[in-house]
């Protein structure tokens, strides 16, 4: 995944859940599936820890809804069943995932620090 590409999905992420009300109803949907998803496939990825920070950041309540909205985004991709490689790929299956937490975690920088056990 090149910058562009990065950079563009980070946008898409940011307008799509453009209020609070959209942050709280997919930080919902993401409380019911994210912990199904991780036990399913945490083993495999070297990227759970990144996953369990971004969730802890979702749910810290002095998180301003604007910040949070493009970690929903990124973990709704995580969850989500359709994805640009589909998961049941062998090895490759989990790159574009990689790829989207990678970018938000870049563009998130330091403030997610704290978060990590």
């Amino acid at each position: 995944m090149n910058d562009i590409t990065k950079n563009a999905m980070l946008e898409d992420f940011q307008t799509e859940y453009d209020s609070p009300e959209l942050v709280e109803e997919k930080s919902k949907e993401i409380e019911e599936k994210l912990w199904v998803k991780l036990e399913k496939v945490g083993k495999k990825i070297s990227f759970a820890k990144d996953i369990k920070a971004l969730y802890k950041y979702m749910t810290d309540p002095e998180v301003p809804w604007y910040r949070k909205s493009i970690v929903i985004g990124a973990l709704i991709y995580f969850i989500s069943p359709i994805d640009a490689i589909p998961d049941l790929a062998p090895l490759v299956g989990y790159l574009d995932d990689l790829g989207v937490i990678t970018a938000v975690l870049k563009f998130m920088g330091s403030e997610l620090i704290p978060y990590y056990d």
